[in-house]
């Protein structure tokens, strides 16, 4: 059976989609999407990539309205939630740890909060 081999794309509405994308190019180093075939994406190493389905009233996503989240991985998850408070992103203070590694959230300019994974 041919499986899935990590994320490819996550796609999402935005009133300004221009200042939305620079400001993950900025803050995250998450590229816009490429402009042609030569362009650089912004993953280029294969690593753990999780799917999972919530519940329709779970809290996790932060907003009830917010629909979805994306989870990042990140090599260093303390020096991520710092370059993200040094930029005035609103941070979430708790950091939680499991035997898969420690995640925290922040939210964009836009109000979607997402999550950052740094894998043990």
């Amino acid at each position: 059976m041919e499986r899935v081999t990590g994320m490819g794309g996550l796609f999402f509405r935005a009133t300004d989609p221009e200042a939305l994308n620079a400001w993950y190019a900025e803050h995250l180093g998450v590229a816009a999407p490429p402009g042609t075939e030569s362009d650089e994406v912004w993953q280029q190493e294969a690593g753990p990539t999780v799917w999972s389905a919530f519940d329709a009233d779970t809290d996790y996503f932060g907003r009830r309205d917010q629909a979805w989240m994306v989870n990042f991985r990140v090599r260093d998850l303390d020096a991520m939630l710092a370059q993200l408070r040094a930029a005035g992103a609103a941070v979430d203070e708790k950091v939680e740890d499991y035997d898969y590694g420690r995640f925290g959230w922040a939210t964009d300019p836009a109000g979607n909060r997402f999550e950052l994974w740094e894998p043990k």
